[in-house]
């Protein structure tokens, strides 16, 4: 693994990219790794004063898959796992030739993940395709402070009243509630405070949810140490487990996000396939101070 860099005023290169808007501030560490990541990460995130993003992504050598990723918050919090990075991991990883497979094996906090390039033409990546792995109900690991097999539409006390809850891990943990129409809900207030809810040991990402159809629903994400994204992709397959499960929909949704559509399928294998595009914006050099 690459050891950290002890000095902290040296110049990083970074790719920013974004996962229909959930952008990030993408590094290159296969040959060595910036110091004090948590900090870094507060640092490159900030909109106003540094690079600007949801937070950072660390590409990096794995001994158990082909890559690894680490990736921090822009409160410089450790994220486990997350869809949108890890399809524009691997665009990335084909853009700058720095692998010729079309399926790659990911290693996150969050177990392997196995990513698969959708190829146009011209070789361009035209989307990439996710195996987000089973979806994980059981409360203990969710992990969600409830008693039973599942938490399915469960009410939660709030300062606007009971809501109902489901949890389901994607590998970080979610709540998605079913709501008739997104733009009544108190979103800004709601949903940090539903995040750090009692009822969740680790906190959690929250998701607010209108159905369009058996084949639709549009979302609204508050992320756990990031607060609102455009889109979140661990989020949307969380959705579609819990429409599913609550028979809302079919198990092959389009998810219509701030930023964007995820196309996702809860297969019959159990598994949670995630398909969405990785866009680059541009390639730059932080300087970081000393």
């Amino acid at each position: 693994m690459p050891k950290e860099v002890i000095n902290k005023s040296d110049e990083i290169r970074f790719t920013k990219m974004h996962g229909i808007g959930n952008d990030y501030i993408y590094i290159n560490c296969l040959e060595k790794m910036p110091a004090d990541l948590p900090q870094l990460a507060v640092e490159m995130s900030d909109r106003h004063f540094g690079v600007g993003g949801d937070g950072i992504v660390l590409i990096c050598p794995s001994e158990v898959a082909d890559f690894k990723m680490r990736m921090f918050n822009n409160d410089g919090s450790e994220a486990r796992m997350c869809g949108n990075a890890s399809r524009c991991i691997a665009r990335y990883l084909h853009d700058n030739h720095l692998t010729s497979d079309n399926v790659i094996n990911l290693e996150t906090l969050s177990g392997i993940k196995v990513l698969s390039l959708n190829l146009g033409n011209d070789d361009e990546v035209e989307s990439v395709t996710v195996d987000m792995g089973e979806p994980i109900l059981k409360p203990s690991e969710v992990p969600v402070r409830f008693i039973g097999d599942a938490m399915v539409e469960q009410p939660v006390s709030s300062s606007h009243g009971a809501v109902n809850i489901t949890a389901v891990s994607m590998g970080n943990p979610h709540g998605v509630i079913f709501v008739d129409k997104l733009e009544d809900v108190p979103f800004d207030t709601l949903g940090p405070e539903l995040e750090r809810h009692a009822v969740w040991p680790d906190k959690a990402n929250i998701e607010f949810v209108e159905v369009v159809n058996s084949s639709e629903v549009k979302m609204r994400v508050w992320e756990r140490g990031t607060g609102e994204t455009l889109a979140c992709g661990t989020g949307a397959c969380a959705t579609a487990v819990a429409a599913a499960l609550t028979g809302r929909t079919c198990r092959r949704i389009t998810v219509h996000l701030r930023g964007g559509d995820l196309q996702v399928n809860w297969a019959d294998d159990n598994h949670v396939y995630m398909t969405g595009g990785a866009t680059k914006v541009f390639d730059g050099i932080y300087e970081r101070k000393g």
